[in-house]
């Protein structure tokens, strides 16, 4: 990828619609896709913004014409956000069939960036995927080898569902159960109010326990181990609950005691790997 040098920008994906999304999708999130549009002044086309592509694209014009971006498809840089709108605008002069890799890419250091380029008036709603069929449109001829590559793409995804009633919240299941949520809060707010929380063992959710957080695109993503076998349709209430204490507890203005400040100081200290 051929780039001028430019700041490094933390928070690639803030100003746009659902920041916390687009960095759930960038870090967290398998296999998703959520609706754009181009602006006006950049031909108003519609786009699939998704997880990833097929060979290492960073963005794709389908055979039927579709234009879709993957946010997982450029390496981190100075500015992701930047490099996204270039695979973007790239694919959007593609021919159908035919996509963008990352090092292809020329990149100016004043380039666009995907708050350029999108309608920032488009909701961005996430749907996530058990495979990866929004690869090819519904009118391409699935052979027995695209169906085998798609079917190995699949097997190899986490189980992943976004859930209900509240934002950027994401239900895994790995060697157990999980609940992923991107916050958009100030890291130290975010910190500070499951430390209180943490304080008055209220810190939980659905039975399991708050197991510790760790930094994406700028946000701060706390985690949480569930109770052994919990579905993601059992959760809508219970995460339904844990925001209501989360806002409350970000609410408070008032200094930390030496309690929460001990649990403040666990939960800073905790490293989260999840396998």
């Amino acid at each position: 990828m051929a780039k001028s040098t430019a700041e490094f920008v933390l928070r690639p994906f803030q100003g746009l619609p659902g920041e916390a999304d687009w960095v759930s999708m960038r870090e967290i999130v398998p296999s998703a896709t959520a609706p754009a549009r181009m602006t006006a002044e950049h031909g108003g086309e519609d786009v699939i913004v998704a997880t990833v592509l097929p060979g290492g694209w960073a963005a794709m014009r389908r055979e039927d014409g579709t234009v879709l971006l993957g946010v997982q498809g450029v390496l981190n840089s100075d500015d992701l956000s930047r490099d996204l709108a270039a695979a973007l605008l790239t694919a959007v002069e593609g021919e159908p069939g035919t996509g963008v890799l990352p090092e292809h890419l020329q990149v100016a250091a004043d380039g666009p960036r995907l708050q350029d380029v999108l309608d920032d008036s488009v909701p961005f709603e996430v749907t996530v995927h058990e495979g990866y069929d929004y690869w090819i449109d519904s009118s391409a001829e699935m052979t027995d080898e695209i169906k085998a590559g798609l079917d190995e793409a699949a097997a190899q995804s986490v189980p992943t569902v976004k859930l209900d009633g509240v934002d950027a919240a994401y239900w895994c299941r790995m060697s157990r159960e999980f609940v992923r949520w991107a916050r958009t809060e100030d890291e130290d707010r975010v910190v500070d109010a499951i430390a209180r929380l943490h304080a008055k063992r209220d810190s939980g959710l659905a039975g399991g326990k708050f197991l510790g957080m760790f930094r994406a695109c700028g946000l701060v993503v706390p985690v949480w181990e569930l109770p052994r076998g919990t579905e993601a349709d059992e959760l809508t209430e219970p995460v339904q609950d844990l925001s209501r204490r989360l806002e409350e507890a970000l609410a408070v203005e008032e200094p930390l005691d030496a309690t929460q400040r001990r649990a403040r100081a666990g939960i800073v200290s905790r490293q989260v790997t999840l396998r």
